[in-house]
């Protein structure tokens, strides 16, 4: 599907990639996809391609964007992620409510998040409506029990060799578990960060944190979501 523009915070709007599913008319379930720090590029239309092939209604906010884009808003969002406050809350509410007003989706909607987004669907997933929530190699807060409290079903995924959030997944195990969410939260020990993910083989990325794509561990974590959204969002 082509690139589009939805509602954004503050009467601003947002350029977003919406993927359909390729069969049916519908109403389906909705999916809000989250970026990583590189924006709406082929990984994250890839990904959303593969949610509407599932049967979802798949959206991809671009949330760079709603401001006009540039260094200056890469930097506030990423601000935001570290402080959990920021504009860009109300950018992603706002792309969940217009995918949950269509006609062609049932309203039940759930949230899926590579790096930055991984962490943005997270805290997302425990402010507003939300049926399910798949965050990938995002951060966990520190206090994750109040950051998180009132969050719906989780299903994540980490690499082992993922340095930089060594700690993270068992801080997010403990909390959905002493808050008695159902959640599905693992850890694969031979991928690295943003195992979802293609990078130029030579890229930067690949180097660091034992970044980029791993195989047996991405096909693995997509069984995993496809079955929590297919439980959590489809029951209804």
């Amino acid at each position: 599907m082509p690139d589009l523009h939805i509602p954004a915070s503050a009467g601003s709007h947002q350029s977003a990639y919406l993927a359909e599913p390729p069969v049916g008319d519908g109403p389906f379930p909705g999916v809000v996809v989250l970026q990583d720090a590189f924006g709406v590029g082929e990984n994250i239309k890839d990904h959303a391609d593969r949610l509407a092939a599932a049967g979802y209604l798949a959206v991809a906010p671009a949330v760079y964007t709603a401001r006009g884009g540039g260094p200056r808003c890469v930097a506030a969002t990423l601000r935001a992620m570290r402080s959990g406050r920021g504009p860009v809350f109300d950018d992603i509410e706002a792309a969940r409510t217009w995918l949950a007003g269509r006609d062609d989706c049932t309203g039940r909607i759930g949230i899926i998040g590579f790096c930055q987004g991984g962490t943005f669907a997270l805290l997302s997933a425990a402010r507003h409506d939300y049926a399910a929530a798949a965050p990938n190699y995002g951060m966990v807060p520190a206090d994750a029990e109040a950051d998180l409290s009132g969050i719906c079903p989780v299903v994540a995924s980490f690499g082992g060799r993922d340095t930089m959030l060594r700690d993270h997944p068992a801080r997010l195990e403990a909390a959905l578990t002493s808050m008695g969410v159902d959640h599905d939260v693992k850890t694969y020990p031979d991928a690295g960060h943003s195992f979802f993910e293609h990078f130029p083989a030579n890229g930067l990325l690949v180097r660091f944190a034992g970044a980029g794509f791993h195989r047996p561990s991405a096909e693995d974590a997509w069984r995993r979501i496809l079955g929590f959204f297919h439980t959590h969002l489809e029951a209804a």
